[in-house]
């Protein structure tokens, strides 16, 4: 890495979004001051709440904006944008943990690619030698997921990018993702002014969950590549998962339901929604029934959709005629 980035080189804003987070949060704060990168400036997002995460915060370097309300993820992460001086962004979840030279590696990374919009590291279970993400993978069925094994790095990236080795975390070259997990997700501030749609950058009809993949994707249909930087390590503590359905509250898994289809409706161009039909209406089907029948309680993602189609479609209509892709060069991110 060139040293000279961590004096004097590009500033980077760190974002940390808060709502109820003070179990993780202290840690997640000392990996931020920790880090050998500089200069960084650190703004701090409650969305309103309960605990005393917030005091937690208070350091003269930080910048704090405290919602009375829980204004949902999303929303709350352009409101810590539209206050970063930053040339590059990064998203650090409260129950993630970076090492010392995680923002030094990215930021590295990055600059010697201008054409990168977004980049993360490896980040790990906090429980076990198990990768937790090392980006965002898309399926053909409509899924997106986190990358959990080098293995599902591209085999073919980009030229000048090799899928790293599968040695472990912090082994292995720089390569290409479809997208950076929000979890601690870096972002070029040119990249987030570029797929802002109406001035929105994370789209807040969102509001939690799958945002991170909707940004990457209408990144991706702009022109924008997406890279995983394997020397950037740290720690995530995910408390969301699949198997875990049936414990979290009914309103996560309603917006993860919500989301699955806002996310189709507004990035899938037609030729790639030919190619993935086989693949997802088989899915889509499964999750209708169980709304329908075992997860009533997410009833109400139908009723949104429906409500809200016409500026779901307006915002479709303004990213496929501002788009740079095709569906056939996209079709390989997708298996």
């Amino acid at each position: 890495m060139d040293d000279r980035l961590s004096n004097g080189g590009p500033l980077v804003s760190i974002v940390v979004v808060t709502w109820n987070s003070a179990p993780f949060l202290r840690r997640s704060l000392e990996g931020i001051r920790a880090q050998t990168y500089q200069p960084v400036e650190v703004i701090v997002v409650d969305n309103a709440s309960e605990d005393d995460g917030v005091a937690m915060c208070r350091d003269d370097a930080f910048t704090i904006i405290r919602n009375t309300t829980n204004r949902g993820f999303s929303a709350a992460v352009n409101q810590a944008i539209a206050r970063a001086r930053g040339e590059f962004v990064l998203l650090c979840n409260p129950d993630a943990y970076l090492d010392p030279r995680y923002v030094a590696e990215i930021v590295a990374a990055m600059m010697a690619a201008p054409d990168v919009g977004s980049a993360t590291g490896t980040l790990m279970r906090e429980e076990g030698n198990v990768i937790d993400t090392a980006g965002i993978r898309m399926t053909r069925s409509g899924r997106h997921l986190d990358i959990q094994s080098f293995s599902q790095v591209r085999e073919r990236p980009s030229p000048g990018l090799r899928p790293p080795s599968p040695a472990g975390a912090g082994e292995g070259p720089v390569a290409e993702v479809f997208g950076a997990s929000g979890a601690a997700g870096m972002y070029r501030m040119s990249f987030l002014r570029d797929v802002a749609i109406d001035g929105e950058i994370f789209d807040e009809d969102f509001f939690a969950f799958r945002e991170d993949a909707d940004i990457a994707w209408r990144g991706r249909l702009f022109g924008w590549r997406s890279i995983h930087v394997p020397s950037a390590v740290g720690t995530h503590v995910r408390r969301v998962t699949p198997e875990r359905r049936r414990e979290l509250p009914p309103e996560i898994n309603m917006h993860s339901v919500k989301n699955r289809f806002l996310l189709r409706l507004k990035n899938e161009g037609p030729l790639l929604a030919f190619l993935n039909a086989p693949f997802e209406i088989g899915r889509d089907l499964v999750v209708i029934a169980a709304v329908l029948t075992v997860e009533r309680s997410s009833l109400p993602a139908l009723r949104w959709l429906w409500k809200n189609r016409q500026r779901v479609m307006r915002k479709r209509r303004i990213i496929q005629q501002r788009r740079r892709v095709s569906d056939l060069a996209l079709a390989k991110w997708f298996r």
